[in-house]
């Protein structure tokens, strides 16, 4: 593997990132006090309108495979969008976005439920030293709804990853984002009737924006790890705290305190050894298999 094709893929894990919070700006930028389920429905509704032009590249011979565990990983997905804008409207840009860094290290702990995985010594680091980072940032802030919204979208994010492993291979990343999307739409529509708010059209745009910025960020994770292995590139992801933070100082004036920075070093640092000790695993084998 070349070192421009690694470097290339960084990079574009890098601006992956920072879309993804460009997206969570626009959340938080619209305030606290819109109807959630309205929000989301507009979301869900513009990330089909924005897919469905490229349904040329959808397998039509498979269009439905998977159906059930898509409609899990739909509800699951729709659960999960909803407790990640309650707390980017009730927390600062960047607690919310470390407490959703707690999601890898869900997945190495239902992993080792779900799946009978073993931890090896830096993966129970990083477990340990995760749950004891989100304790350490929720000091100042308190065990609240707001936090516990995050922690439950960073574990809906864990387990839509997990439910991953069973979905058909042969349907690309529009496909799967297609089949989510409409199969959150009925539930999606229901709670917005239930809620019984009047409609907003100033939502749209945020609505579009956010589901834009996040095809984006899904469409940079796929080119990064197209030529890439996970493993040598995963740790670039972690600049999405550093974008938090820098663009939650810049436009809302929120500056990080000690609690933070540490609680997030605690969570985001041993992700990032297991990431680059890994990345030196697979290199000292290359050698060995290109004999």
């Amino acid at each position: 593997m070349s070192g421009y094709t690694l470097n290339g893929a960084i990079a574009l894990l890098v601006l992956g990132n920072f879309l993804a919070i460009i997206s969570d700006v626009l959340i938080k930028w619209q305030g606290g006090d819109i109807p959630i389920f309205q929000f989301v429905f507009m979301r869900v509704a513009c990330t089909l309108i924005l897919v469905l032009p490229f349904w040329w590249q959808f397998n039509r011979r498979a269009l439905f495979s998977g159906i059930r565990i898509h409609l899990l990983r739909a509800h699951i997905g729709f659960a999960g969008i909803v407790c990640m804008v309650i707390a980017l409207n009730t927390l600062p840009l960047a607690t919310a976005n470390a407490l959703f860094y707690a999601a890898p290290v869900l997945v190495m702990v239902l992993a080792v439920i779900l799946f009978a995985e073993r931890l090896t010594r830096l993966s129970a680091l990083a477990v340990f030293s995760g749950f004891a980072g989100i304790l350490v940032i929720l000091q100042p802030v308190g065990l609240t709804w707001h936090s516990l919204s995050a922690l439950a979208a960073a574990l809906m994010l864990a387990l839509a990853a997990l439910l991953v492993r069973w979905l058909p291979r042969q349907q690309p990343l529009l496909h799967t984002a297609f089949l989510m999307n409409v199969l959150m739409l009925p539930t999606a529509t229901a709670l917005m009737l239930w809620e019984g708010a009047a409609w907003q059209w100033s939502m749209v745009p945020t609505a579009l924006g956010s589901a834009l910025f996040i095809l984006g960020y899904n469409t940079t994770v796929l080119l990064a790890y197209r030529h890439v292995p996970a493993n040598q590139v995963t740790s670039a992801e972690y600049t999405g705290l550093i974008w938090a933070m820098l663009l939650g100082w810049i436009l809302f004036a929120e500056v990080p305190g000690i609690w933070f920075v540490v609680g997030s070093v605690m969570i985001v640092g041993p992700l990032v050894l297991l990431s680059l000790n890994e990345r030196r695993r697979v290199r000292s084998l290359r050698p060995a298999v290109n004999c």
